[in-house]
C-alpha cells in the first residue's frame, strides 16, 4: 500500500520503480523456483538417460542385433529433447551463452512483446460486445436493488455519508459554501423571469378547467364566511350608516347584503356558464397573456423579485443553511452513535423494493450502467493498451524475463519431457516401419 504523506496527500509515484516488474513475495518466489527446478531435473534426467541407452545400446548392438529398437528408440528420444530443450531455453536466454540468432526472445522482443499484449487486451477485452455481453450477465441493478433492500446496508451507506461530509466540513470554508449556494440559488432565481414562468403554472393549472373547482372551493369559503361573521358585517354597517338610521333598519341591510351574496353565490356555483364564471376566465385568459408578453408586467414582476432577493433576509439565506448543515454535521461528528439514518436508509429501502417489483426499471438501471461503462471504456480503450505497452517497455528485460520463466517454466519442461517421450516414440515406430518394408 502507498504510504501517506503528513500533508494527507499520496506520493506519485517514481517512474524508476515501474522500471521492472513487481516481485513476487519470498515465499512464492522461493516455492516456484523450487517447483522450475524440480520440472527441470526431471526433463534433463530424462534427457540423459535417452542418451545413456543410445550410447550403451549402440556400443551393443554389433552383438545384440535386437537391441536396434532400443538403440532407434533412444537416439529419437535424445533427438525430441534436445531441440525441445533448445526452444524452451531460447524463449528466456541464448543457450549456452551462444547468441545465436533468434533465441533469448522475451528480453530482446520485450517491446514488441508488450505493444502486442496491449494491442490484444485493446482489441480482445475492451471490446464492446464482450464487455456488454458480460455486463448483461451481472444483472447489476438487481444485484444493487437487492443489496438496498437489506436495512443494514442502508444504515452503514448513511452513516458512511455522514461520516464524510462531517470530515468535509472541517475543511471547506464558509465563505465558499455559502458563495456556492449563493450562486446555485440565488443567482438562479435571478437569472429566471418570474412572470412567464408564473404564467406557464397558470396555463397548466387552467388546462381542463381545473381552475374552476379552485372557484367552487373559494366561492364556498366564502359562503362560509359570510354564515360564520353575519354579527361583524351588521355592526360594520352601523358603523358605516348615519346616526339618524334606526338600529332595526341596520339590521335589515345588513341581512339584505349577506342574502345577496350568498344567493348570487349559490348562483355561480350552480351554474357553470354563469357571467361572473365567464368574467373570471377572461380576466384571467388576459393575466396569463400579460404575463408571458407584456414587457411592463415582466418588469414589475422583475422589480418585485429584485426587491424579495435583496431583502436582509434572504441575503442571509445562504449563510443560514450552510449554518444548520455545519452545525449537523458537527454534533454527528462529536456524537457518531446518535445520528439516525432512518430518512436515508428508508429511502434506499423503498427505492430498491420498488426497483425489484419492476422489470422495466430495472433493465433501465441497467442499460444505464452499461452505456456509463462503455463511455469511459471507449474513452480509455487506447490509453490501456499503451499503458501496457509503455509499462513493459520500462521494465529491465532480465528481470522480465525471470518473473516470466518462474510464472510459466514449469509447465514449459513438460514440453521437454513430452518431446522426449514423443520424439522415442516415433523413433521406434520408424525403425519397425524400415524392417517391416
Amino acid at each position: 500500500m502507498t504510504a501517506i504523506r503528513p500533508d494527507g496527500r499520496r506520493p506519485v509515484p517514481d517512474l524508476k520503480s515501474l522500471s521492472e516488474p513487481q516481485p513476487l513475495r519470498p515465499d512464492d518466489e522461493a516455492m516456484r523456483q523450487g517447483r522450475l527446478t524440480q520440472m527441470k531435473r526431471w526433463a534433463t534426467g530424462l534427457l540423459i538417460g535417452s542418451t545413456i541407452v543410445f550410447l550403451v545400446a549402440r556400443w551393443f548392438e554389433p552383438m545384440y542385433p535386437w537391441l536396434g529398437i532400443v538403440r532407434a528408440t533412444a537416439e529419437a528420444a535424445m533427438i525430441g529433447g534436445l531441440a525441445d530443450w533448445f526452444a524452451v531455453t531460447a524463449l528466456f536466454k541464448h543457450p549456452l551463452g551462444i547468441p545465436i540468432p533468434h533465441t533469448a526472445i522475451i528480453p530482446t522482443r520485450k517491446d514488441r512483446v508488450g505493444a502486442t499484449l496491449g494491442a490484444f487486451v485493446e482489441k480482445n477485452f475492451l471490446n464492446r460486445d464482450v464487455i456488454v455481453a458480460k455486463l448483461h450477465t451481472l444483472n447489476a441493478a438487481q444485484r444493487a436493488a437487492t443489496w438496498m433492500v437489506d436495512p443494514e446496508n442502508g444504515k452503514r451507506i448513511a452513516r458512511q455519508l455522514a461520516r464524510a461530509l462531517a470530515a468535509a466540513a472541517n475543511v471547506v470554508r464558509d465563505e465558499d459554501v455559502e458563495d456556492a449556494i449563493t450562486r446555485t440559488v440565488v443567482s438562479r432565481i435571478k437569472s429566471t423571469q418570474a412572470a412567464p414562468l408564473l404564467g406557464k403554472f397558470l396555463s397548466v393549472l387552467t388546462s381542463d378547467n381545473r381552475h374552476q373547482a379552485l372557484l367552487d372551493d373559494a366561492i364556498a369559503l366564502t359562503a362560509r364566511f359570510l354564515t360564520e361573521n353575519q354579527d361583524l358585517i351588521r355592526e360594520r354597517v352601523e358603523t358605516e350608516s348615519p346616526w339618524w338610521v334606526p338600529g332595526a333598519v341596520d339590521d335589515r341591510i345588513a341581512r339584505k347584503i349577506v342574502t345577496a351574496l350568498e344567493r348570487t353565490m349559490q348562483a355561480v356555483h350552480a351554474d357553470p356558464n354563469h357571467p361572473l364564471r365567464l368574467r373570471f376566465d377572461a380576466a384571467l385568459d388576459e393575466f396569463m397573456v400579460k404575463l408571458q408578453a407584456s414587457p411592463e408586467v415582466i418588469l414589475k414582476f422583475e422589480q418585485i423579485k429584485e426587491d424579495v432577493l435583496n431583502a436582509e433576509a434572504v441575503r442571509g439565506l445562504s449563510a443560514s443553511i450552510w449554518s444548520d448543515v455545519r452545525a449537523a454535521l458537527v454534533r454527528y461528528a462529536d456524537d457518531p452513535e446518535g445520528f439516525k439514518p432512518e430518512a436515508i436508509q428508508k429511502g434506499l429501502t423503498a427505492f430498491g423494493e420498488a426497483t425489484l417489483r419492476d422489470p422495466v426499471l430495472m433493465e433501465k438501471i441497467d442499460a444505464w450502467l452499461i452505456d456509463a461503462v462503455m463511455a469511459v471504456v471507449e474513452r480509455y480503450q487506447s490509453e490501456v493498451g499503451e499503458l501496457i505497452a509503455t509499462t513493459v517497455k520500462r521494465w529491465d528485460p532480465i528481470a522480465t524475463s525471470r518473473r516470466i520463466e518462474l510464472a510459466i517454466g514449469r509447465d514449459l519442461q513438460f514440453i521437454r519431457i513430452n518431446g522426449t517421450l514423443v520424439g522415442g516414440l516415433a523413433g521406434m515406430m520408424l525403425y519397425l516401419l524400415q524392417k517391416v518394408f
